[in-house]
């Protein structure tokens, strides 16, 4: 029996809803508590699960509290949220602190710099080292997908190379092409959709984050490991081309 049980925090949200807490830290290790869990009752769902939702130092999980009234049976009365916290805690007795979550890896194409990063100057600037020291650094880093958010198939990932972490513009863009790769403090992301946005974009990927004729329609999810690649313009047409 593992000790997570005593340092996790659950906590109800709404009547049909609550919320793990696994810790107040943005760091792989809480990350990796997260994602073990989601995997563990995704796999062991509770009569009334409906979904959850990871996300950077918890999970949210959704329920219908009517099914959950009526299935689980308790010797003593109880409501939907001490029935479903009861099983989460059965659910937390099972993992090990040892317990490894592999996500995937996957390799995320860039076309840096002139008009499809229209910011990689600045940060380069802001750093005082070449446009070209950006591009190895952005591209030697392995970044982790903590969650997906902002907008459907938006990765927020952390464990981007601190010597290029740059601050949000000042001036936040009125619509940002989807695809667009961004630096926001110490954090790198790509706007899946085309939306407003202060992040520093240095690049675009061809790849098609959110899909949403396609199951699951995102691309990425959490505990993802992403490592990007830089391509030149032909490469890129080429990869829009075959995404036709």
């Amino acid at each position: 029996m593992c000790s997570l049980i005593n340092e996790t925090v659950i906590k109800p949200l709404g009547d049909s809803a609550l919320i793990v807490q696994f810790g107040d830290e943005i760091n792989p290790v809480i990350h990796q508590k997260v994602q073990a869990f989601s995997a563990l009752l995704n796999n062991h769902p509770f009569k009334g699960f409906v979904e959850s939702v990871p996300a950077f130092t918890n999970i949210t999980i959704y329920y219908n509290p009517v099914i959950v009234h009526h299935s689980i049976v308790t010797t003593q009365p109880m409501t939907p949220f001490q029935k479903v916290s009861a099983k989460l805690n059965e659910l937390l007795q099972q993992m090990d602190d040892q317990q490894v979550f592999e996500g995937r890896l996957v390799e995320i194409p860039v076309l840096y710099g002139g008009e499809y990063g229209p910011d990689l100057e600045y940060v380069a600037s802001f750093h005082k080292i070449t446009t070209e020291e950006v591009i190895r650094i952005h591209t030697e880093s392995e970044c982790l997908v903590y969650m997906i958010g902002f907008a459907p198939g938006f990765p927020f990932m952390g464990g981007m190379d601190e010597r290029i972490a740059t601050p949000r513009r000042k001036s936040p863009r009125t619509a940002i092409v989807p695809g667009s790769v961004g630096i926001a403090g110490k954090q790198t992301g790509i706007y899946s959709l085309e939306t407003p946005g202060g992040w520093q974009i240095i690049g675009r990927t061809p790849l098609k984050l959110f899909r949403p004729d396609l199951n699951p329609p995102t691309l990425l999810k959490a505990g993802d490991k992403i490592k990007f690649f830089s391509i030149s313009p032909e490469e890129y047409n080429s990869y829009k081309e075959g995404s036709r």
